[in-house]
């Protein structure tokens, strides 16, 4: 049975950190390690959908990382099954499962893990990788901590969505700022060209763009050498 108030306190912290900027891969570390002291586990790891192939993207303990390295070569395993089918994925004791995972199973139990659970990280109709959940005896997984995880996992594809976001709104804020800068070397260059030339910023602005034009150079370029460097066009 999952640890009702350390989960409540690790949805919190999760969502106080939703709101600061954060790193991605700090905060799927973050989320291992909390999954397994909520869930009483052996280790945890998380993987995410790269071009339809899983890869691994944080783990604990080394064990775990070994065997989501497994499944991610293998493409055959707990986490691929929650993957492809959206649904969460809970065995009992790997010895008796006949999930057909050889492989997975065989390394499972060379490292100590016999239980295994893993649960999709879903986007609306999109998995966009799996939380996985391991113990070192057979365990079984009551809806109670299927749920918990599944809890965690959205919180972590939230986190991910949102750190997309910031980074489309950080690329946009880039973009603006460019355009402005452009545009003020540009004004610049118009205006030292028609005070040196003696004619009007329009026509500065056509001799620029001319220029450009057929040196195949770009605007932004020409009118930096011209406020930098001394360019009459």
């Amino acid at each position: 049975m999952y640890d009702h108030p350390l989960f409540v306190q690790t949805l919190s912290a999760f969502t106080h950190t939703l709101l600061r900027t954060y790193d991605t891969q700090t905060m799927l570390e973050e989320l291992t390690d909390r999954v397994s002291a909520v869930l009483d586990l052996a280790g945890s790891g998380v993987v995410l959908a790269v071009d339809g192939h899983l890869t691994l993207a944080s783990a604990m303990p080394t064990a775990v990382a070994d065997l989501e390295r497994l499944q991610e070569q293998e493409e055959s395993g707990p986490s691929w099954d929650a993957f492809r089918t959206g649904e969460a994925v809970a065995v009992t004791d790997l010895r008796s499962d006949e999930h057909g995972w050889g492989s997975f199973r065989d390394g499972a139990e060379r490292l100590g893990l016999r239980a295994v659970a893993a649960v999709p990280l879903e986007l609306g109709e999109w998995c966009v990788g799996a939380l996985s959940l391991y113990a070192a005896e057979p365990r079984e997984w009551p809806e109670e901590d299927v749920a918990a995880a599944t809890a965690l996992a959205d919180m972590a594809t939230g986190y991910l969505v949102n750190a997309s976001k910031l980074r489309q709104q950080e690329q946009l804020a880039e973009q603006l700022q460019t355009a402005l800068d452009t545009r003020v070397v540009i004004e610049q260059a118009k205006g030292m060209v028609a005070v040196a030339e003696g004619i009007t910023v329009d026509e500065a602005f056509a001799r620029l763009r001319r220029y450009a034009r057929e040196r195949n150079l770009v605007l932004r370029s020409v009118a930096q050498q011209v406020v930098s460097e001394g360019l009459r066009p």
